[in-house]
């Protein structure tokens, strides 16, 4: 139930972005990774990998990670909506990426079909069981593939926008599993909560190898009307992990 209200609040949500089609085709023609995903991924893309990008969303990391280096991407995503624009944008642009609708954890793809699994910028907080995700993407892999996640903390969910001073939220904890989205641009969808503890824990027990994990104190996304003294260098708000398949 929650996962079929989760699509079709991403669903209701893609529908602006295809609205803005062309604001973010201009963005993808430009698009590049963050410089710190530039730096850790910059051995892996310099192989020209074939990779994997699930809960791809819009599309534009694709085009970002296909000017870094990467041979190909096929992208997962649970949205029809989303698929379709992405899609429609890596053909106009001729990249060579494609778009497949599918759920987490069950990949529609073939086992070892990956060097690189690319995750990120809100992604892991739509899946319900981190346990069986990890495995999923091990099964992508090819031996010796690199699973890269560059998320949101898991903290961010309790910094309040506050302008002056960083806050809680109270209505908020760490440790709960799950709480309402009240943002764009899913609001009203159900989030998923896990520990920074779980997610390395999961990725660990599937049986790939940890080799960095960081945290960095500024978000991957911003609201243009806001900015929340929780932002400012004190509190985590993003962080990268890379791990690789024995």
């Amino acid at each position: 139930m929650i996962v079929e209200s989760n699509r079709a609040a991403w669903d209701d949500a893609s529908l602006k972005h295809v609205r803005e089609y062309d604001e973010l085709l201009a963005e993808a023609r430009t698009a590049t990774l963050l410089p710190a995903e530039l730096e850790l991924l910059g051995p892996v893309l310099a192989t020209s990998p074939e990779v994997v990008h699930l809960q791809s969303g819009q599309g534009v990391d694709d085009a970002a990670l296909v000017r870094a280096g990467a041979r190909s991407v096929v992208a997962v995503d649970f949205s029809t909506v989303a698929v379709a624009a992405a899609q429609r944008r890596a053909v106009e642009l001729g990249l060579p990426c494609r778009y497949v609708v599918g759920e987490l954890p069950g990949a529609p793809l073939r086992d070892e079909c990956a060097d690189l699994v690319y995750t990120g910028k809100g992604a892991l907080i739509w899946l319900p069981d981190l346990r069986a995700w990890a495995p999923d993407v091990a099964r992508l892999l090819r031996p010796g593939g690199s699973l890269f996640v560059y998320e949101a903390h898991p903290a961010v969910p309790l910094w309040a926008w506050d302008a002056d001073e960083p806050r809680i939220r109270p209505d908020r904890g760490y440790f709960e599993p799950s709480h309402v989205n009240d943002t764009f641009p899913a609001r009203g969808a159900v989030e998923r909560q896990a520990t920074l503890g779980q997610i390395v824990t999961a990725v660990v027990e599937a049986g790939l190898q940890l080799r960095h994990l960081a945290e960095y104190p500024d978000p991957f996304w911003r609201p243009d009307d806001v900015d929340a003294a929780a932002w400012r260098g004190r509190l985590p708000n993003a962080f990268s992990l890379l791990a690789v398949r024995r």
